[in-house]
């Protein structure tokens, strides 16, 4: 199937699911910035969902209301990303990543964390797991998006037997010990591990892109990723912020409102080591080259959290940035493909 039938096959998919809820909270974010009428906004989004292949939600977070025709143009978008992973990665993309139990068999070497999956582990290892540490990570073995996932103190379970049956039927099977981030990201924001997500390309000559980083930050809660209450800056080719954070609603932080840590200026540490990392591990998945890889920061180096092979799109509005052009030419150079 060619871009264009993947492209028609997007939006009818999102038709279907548009909800008016959805499209009036789009529509309030746009006039935080825009004097425009809803009506105005409702027909421009409409147009820009036809004319760039863009989401609501992406006209909403990056300002599209403000920008002239030929700066729309120059950005990427969540339906384009779409594309490039039905396009060229492997239909088997997401039973290689997105199982994460498979996953993390595959990448032992790089998780660097004690993990179990409680729908095969026995009683006793179960036990001696809980009693190795004192709280976990408990998250479904198939999600995505931070969703379904709780931090536990394991002093709290009072029948492990128990316990694990009420996990299994909550779909929360896969547990992890609470990663020890850096002290300077520690320092950041402490509620959650504050990740990288490194937007990613492996060409067919065997170059290898980095098209994106982004600092993820959590925000009063144990996740740091968007959908999940969290903020983003861009970092830039040294692996420092460009910005300030930006939350899903738009929100703006110079810094963090938590610990008062300016963000922009911010360097995460061990940057390169983790920008090597995942050249090593997308030299291992060869067949997809498209990823988004979620990356901790330890004390001890750069541990994978996840990959993504339908990644996220990430830039910064331009009220925030002063930036009116997106990076839709980056995706362009990286894929070869005329998006």
């Amino acid at each position: 199937m060619g871009q264009l039938g993947v492209r028609m096959r997007y939006l009818a998919g999102r038709a279907r699911r548009l909800s008016p809820a959805n499209l009036s909270e789009f529509t309030e974010q746009v006039k935080r910035v825009s004097k425009a009428p809803a009506p105005v906004i409702v027909a421009d989004m409409m147009w820009c969902a036809f004319r760039y292949d863009m989401g609501f939600r992406d006209y909403a977070v990056w300002d599209i209301r403000l920008l002239k025709a030929r700066e729309r143009k120059t950005w990427m978008t969540h339906p384009k990303s779409y594309r490039i992973t039905k396009l060229l990665n492997s239909p088997d993309a997401r039973d290689l990543v997105e199982d994460k139990p498979r996953f993390y068999r595959d990448f032992a070497d790089e998780i660097r964390r004690d993990w179990i999956d409680l729908r095969t582990a026995q009683p006793a290892e179960i036990d001696a797991f809980l009693a190795r540490h004192e709280r976990v990570i408990a998250k479904p073995a198939q999600g995505f998006g931070g969703a379904g996932i709780d931090r536990i103190e394991t002093s709290d379970i009072a029948d492990a037997a128990a316990w694990r049956d009420t996990q299994i039927a909550k779909d929360q099977t896969l547990l992890e010990e609470v990663l020890v981030q850096h002290p300077e990201l520690e320092a950041l924001y402490p509620g959650s591990v504050n990740t990288i997500r490194l937007v990613t390309f492996l060409d067919k000559a065997g170059a290898f892109h980095v098209i994106a980083g982004v600092l993820r930050i959590g925000n009063g809660g144990v996740i740091d990723n968007f959908a999940g209450g969290g903020m983003f800056t861009m970092l830039d080719d040294r692996g420092v912020a460009l910005y300030p954070g930006v939350d899903k609603k738009s929100n703006v932080f110079a810094s963090h409102p938590v610990t008062g840590v300016q963000i922009a200026g911010l360097a995460v540490p061990m940057y390169d080591e983790a920008v090597a990392m995942v050249e090593r591990l997308s030299r291992r998945l060869p067949q997809i080259p498209y990823m988004g890889w979620d990356i901790a920061i330890t004390p001890k180096g750069p541990a994978v959290i996840e990959a993504n092979h339908n990644s996220s799109v990430f830039q910064m509005k331009p009220t925030v940035s002063g930036v009116r052009t997106g990076l839709l030419q980056r995706y362009r150079e990286a894929t070869g493909l005329d998006l």
